[in-house]
């Protein structure tokens, strides 16, 4: 039996500024590493989809497959469900999941992937246990998470600065692991999985109209978000802070030599035959 579940808090919520970045994620800029994996007949479990751009992606690489997207968030799964409609898509599946404690059988699928989940839950190996549990002898689990602290910028203005502190502060305070990338290989072999794969891959943001985006996302998160409402509810910023700091992600994002880089480490474990 899965060990109780161990509570966090998802720090970012579903606002949309949120769901604006969420829905920018494909297969191709969120999950290149998997994709050479992947074939026509798989079928794939999408932990943490989300809005469902990733997963319907993912659904469209195995026409004679199966894509099942899950999410603790209902509300999030019925823009997921739109996502796969748009697109025609008949072979993929939405449901409610926590993925400390998965509710399908062993061996289940071919492939079970995560983008941006295990920074946010509170027991990573746990997690990497299930995941590896429903996980088809010679399938594959596929994990990709950001790495806060390793994130860099220029110009380097101390109100970002401040952006990390805080950031990573209020997450660590909700149970998650901010500084999650950095960590994936070391969960990995804490659940028991062999055959790990480790790297990273990167988001950068520099031209004007990414610039525009990222900035602008985050300055509307900082100040508007359940992630904003935790940040004052739990005594770690003030309304005046979180203004200041949504201010220097404007004037970042104002400037014309701005440059920002999202570092992410990557692991690809294949289950045992």
């Amino acid at each position: 039996m899965p060990k109780p579940r161990k509570t966090a808090v998802y720090t970012h919520g579903h606002h949309e500024s949120v769901l604006r970045s969420h829905t920018w994620r494909t297969a191709a800029n969120s999950a290149a590493y998997l994709l050479g994996s992947i074939k026509p007949h798989m079928k794939i479990l999408d932990i943490g989809c989300g809005p469902g751009t990733i997963t319907a992606d993912l659904a469209a690489l195995v026409p004679d497959g199966r894509v099942t997207g899950v999410d603790q968030a209902p509300g999030v799964l019925e823009q997921a469900r739109a996502t796969a409609a748009e697109r025609g898509l008949a072979n993929v599946d939405f449901a409610v999941a926590d993925v400390h404690a998965l509710d399908y059988p062993d061996d289940t699928f071919c492939v079970v992937h995560a983008h941006q989940v295990l920074q946010h839950v509170g027991d990573p190996v746990q997690a990497l246990r299930e995941m590896h549990r429903v996980t088809a002898p010679g399938g594959f689990i596929a994990v990709r998470d950001s790495d806060y602290a390793a994130m860099t910028w220029y110009p380097e203005l101390p109100g970002l600065d401040d952006w990390l502190d805080l950031y990573r502060r209020v997450a660590r305070a909700n149970g998650g692991e901010p500084d999650a990338g950095r960590r994936l290989k070391s969960w990995a072999l804490a659940a028991g999985l062999r055959d790990i794969t480790a790297g990273s891959g990167t988001w950068t943001f520099a031209a004007p109209e990414e610039r525009a985006w990222w900035s602008g996302l985050w300055a509307e998160r900082t100040v508007a978000s359940s992630y904003a409402e935790r940040a004052v509810q739990g005594g770690h910023a003030t309304a005046g802070q979180l203004r200041a700091v949504a201010d220097a992600w404007r004037e970042w994002g104002a400037r014309k030599d701005a440059w920002f880089a999202v570092l992410h480490g990557e692991i690809l474990c294949r289950k045992d035959a």
